[in-house]
């Protein structure tokens, strides 16, 4: 499978609801590389690499788990996979 990147911005209430733990937890389970992390505008920014069906299945998990309600809108671009991650972390 070709390896992909994508960016995802998320907007609505994300922040202060474990948004971001929720994301790592899945990502590594996954074996999503990349990371997670707040931006100062409420949005939670995601950044990762995978096989394109794997990180479809992330972004499936996210959005129709425990944090489908804080979702409002989400902004996805899709790019080939650079290979600089080695794990998924959240960054602060």
């Amino acid at each position: 499978m070709m390896k992909k990147r994508v960016r995802v911005l998320y907007s609505g209430m994300v922040q202060g609801v474990g948004f971001r733990f929720t994301a790592e937890a899945v990502a590594q389970r996954l074996g999503v590389v990349g990371w997670v992390k707040n931006l100062p505008d409420g949005r939670v920014e995601l950044l990762c690499e995978g096989d394109e069906e794997v990180l479809k299945g992330l972004f499936s998990d996210i959005k129709n788990g425990t944090l489908r309600n804080y979702i409002r809108d989400t902004d996805v671009s899709w790019s080939e996979a650079t290979g600089e991650f080695k794990d998924f972390d959240i960054r602060f």
